[in-house]
């Protein structure tokens, strides 16, 4: 069986109302050009300063679910609706957090991102997630015909254990909204999104924000979909908004996985 899955590329800044109409613009797109999966990018419908934070956070009954609810409601999509910044009563905190939605507009899946971007890149990058943010510690798989989705966010992409996880428990397509540095993204992005494909050897869609950010440098872009083989199936430009479309071909993954029965021969756990 194929499907059409789609990754959707975007900028997003601390205008909330602007950020949710792009995403509805784009995921109308996707629609339009047959695609019945689609993901967002990591903190599409708001990305602003930790000072904001408190008065931007939404919780999973928000504006922004309710309008992706809408979205995949009215389009018949399986919609990833990347992250958002989740607000938690009694916490000052947050979670960043990945939301799977149904053709119905039902929440299917909820991950908060385990993985959190604490980093300090020399003159380039300078990152403490953790300061505004909670780690999650549940890791997702939700089976949904035709596929069984794995849901991860941006950071994650480097702890293998996640994806295998994920494997273990079926996954056959992962997301993977992301908000990738440029530096980083520019020496890690496509060799990591390609190993967690054919380590798993799952479909890997990852959707990312590119260009200036409010936090004072620049997201990588480059949002790939990717085939259990490692094969990139469609990549995005690093300079602009963009929807990708690419099909996915689960008779392909599974036999696939007959002839290179690598997740059975595991010895190690």
């Amino acid at each position: 069986m194929k499907v059409l899955a789609a990754a959707v590329q975007m900028s997003s800044g601390p205008d909330k109302e602007r950020n949710l109409a792009l995403a509805e613009r784009l995921i109308r797109q996707a629609a339009a050009r047959g695609a019945t999966i689609v993901v967002l990018p990591e903190v599409f419908n708001w990305r602003g300063r930790r000072t904001e934070q408190e008065a931007a956070a939404e919780d999973l009954n928000g504006v922004t679910l309710r309008a992706m609810a809408r979205l995949a409601r009215e389009l018949g999509l399986f919609l990833v609706a990347g992250s958002i910044t989740e607000r938690i009563a009694g916490q000052t905190k947050a979670y960043n957090t990945s939301v799977l939605l149904d053709p119905d507009g039902a929440i299917l899946g909820i991950y908060r991102k385990i993985h959190l971007f604490d980093i300090e890149l020399s003159g380039r990058v300078s990152a403490r997630e953790s300061d505004a943010k909670m780690a999650g510690s549940e890791v997702t798989c939700v089976a949904a015909p035709p596929a069984s989705f794995g849901l991860s966010v941006c950071y994650d992409l480097r702890f293998p254990e996640l994806y295998r996880k994920l494997a273990e428990r079926g996954a056959t397509v992962v997301s993977i909204p992301s908000a990738f540095t440029y530096p980083t993204g520019e020496a890690h992005w496509e060799v990591l999104v390609r190993a967690r494909a054919i380590e798993n050897q799952v479909f890997v869609i990852a959707a990312g924000q590119f260009g200036p950010n409010v936090h004072g440098f620049s997201d990588y872009g480059n949002s790939m979909i990717v085939d259990p083989w490692g094969r990139v199936l469609v990549r995005a430009g690093s300079e602009r908004e963009e929807v990708i479309v690419a099909p996915l071909d689960f008779e392909e993954l599974h036999r696939m996985r007959r002839e290179l029965p690598c997740l059975q021969h595991r010895r190690l756990f």
